[in-house]
Order: C-alpha cells, then sequence, then structure tokens
C-alpha cells in the first residue's frame, strides 16, 4: 500500500513550509496523486518486465505472460516453466534470469515480503540481494507498495532532473546530490519523490 493522498499532501505541506522553492513548485504543479501498487512478488516481476522498456511494451509482454504464467502469484508457476515458454512471452535470457532468482527467494522463504526489516536500508538490502532487483527497485518497491514515508530514490533521472530545476541549480544533480539536498526534507522524502515525478509530467507555462 503505498502513500495516500492526505499523506502526500502532509508530508508536501510540511516541507513547503520551509522550503521556498518547494512551494513554488507545489503551487505551480498542484498536488500528486497516488501511486499505490500491491504488495509481493508480482510487483517486482512486474519492475523487472518494465526494465530498458516502454510501458506500452511492459504491458504487452506482461499480458503474454499472464497466459502462460496462469496465476502469476504462485512463485512455483514461473519456476515450472521452461526458458524457451518464457521467451516465447517476450523475456530476454538475462530477465528469465531474473524472474527465476526471484521466484526462488520468494518460494524458499528467502526474501519474506510479509516480514521486510522495519529499516529502510535493511529492507532495501534484502531485496537487492536477489539478482536483477537493483537498488531504484527495491525503492520504488517500499515506496509504492509499503507506502514507506521516507524513501528517496536519488539515482532515478526524473527525480534528479526536477530536483535541479525546482532548486535553480545551473545542472542536473547527480545522485550523490541529489540525495544530499533532500537530507532537509527528511521524514517527508517518500512524497517529495512521488511530487517530483508529477512535476517532471506537468508542463511549465
Amino acid at each position: 500500500m503505498g502513500l495516500s493522498a492526505a499523506q502526500l499532501k502532509a508530508g508536501l505541506d510540511a516541507v513547503a513550509a520551509r522550503e521556498p522553492q518547494i512551494a513554488a513548485a507545489l503551487a505551480r504543479a498542484g498536488y500528486p496523486g497516488e501511486r499505490i501498487r500491491g504488495r509481493g512478488m508480482v510487483t517486482l516481476l512486474r519492475t523487472i518486465v518494465g526494465q530498458q522498456v516502454s510501458f506500452k511494451a511492459a504491458d504487452s509482454i506482461w499480458a503474454k505472460l499472464e497466459g502462460i504464467v496462469g496465476d502469476v502469484a504462485d512463485p512455483a508457476r514461473w519456476l515450472a516453466l521452461s526458458e524457451a515458454e518464457l521467451r516465447a512471452g517476450g523475456l530476454s535470457r538475462q530477465k528469465i534470469g531474473y524472474m527465476h532468482s526471484l521466484a526462488t527467494a520468494t518460494a524458499s522463504g528467502a526474501l519474506d515480503f510479509d516480514a521486510l526489516p522495519a529499516d529502510d536500508e535493511a529492507a532495501i538490502a534484502a531485496l537487492v540481494a536477489v539478482k536483477g532487483i537493483g537498488r531504484w527497485s527495491a525503492e520504488i518497491y517500499l515506496l509504492f507498495s509499503e507506502g514507506r514515508t521516507d524513501i528517496w530514490p536519488a539515482g532515478d533521472l526524473a527525480v534528479q532532473i526536477e530536483v535541479g530545476r525546482i532548486m535553480g541549480l545551473d545542472a542536473k544533480p547527480t545522485e550523490k546530490a541529489t540525495r544530499a539536498i533532500a537530507e532537509a526534507w527528511a521524514p517527508h522524502r517518500g512524497a517529495l519523490a512521488v511530487f517530483m515525478w508529477h512535476s517532471y509530467m506537468t508542463p511549465v507555462i
């Protein structure tokens, strides 16, 4: 369960009250809508499918996979399929490897989505231990599926671009600089991340 509209508003208002640039951006773009995903393996599987392809292509591949796999929430169903069957669904050999790693970790209990550590960095570490899950994917999962309020995906390109634009920087900040800038926004960085994507997609008039 991701951040609710009320949580997004409360977090953004708290930061805007002390950060004039955020207040100005909020006045221009308005509050973002909720971004909520289900908890569990399926959300991360869809993230893997979407790596390095368009949204439209990812949706098409996922629809094919649903037809091939059946119960996509059952890791045993994924593990029972051959590489040829999964490639017929549009997956590359590399992504099939990632799928198997995630399904295996889920089936064995090595990755328990109902018992991820309460500490954000520890939860990220548990997720990235699975082959194919990078820090960005782990952060997106914790933000959209668990609604963790202080997740800040500083490696996201759109977040970097929008932080630079809103804060009046001469160039897009690096991941390190983006992380440093947002330290002052804790413990509301999750709401700010959602807002950065929203603002990025809002035309400048």
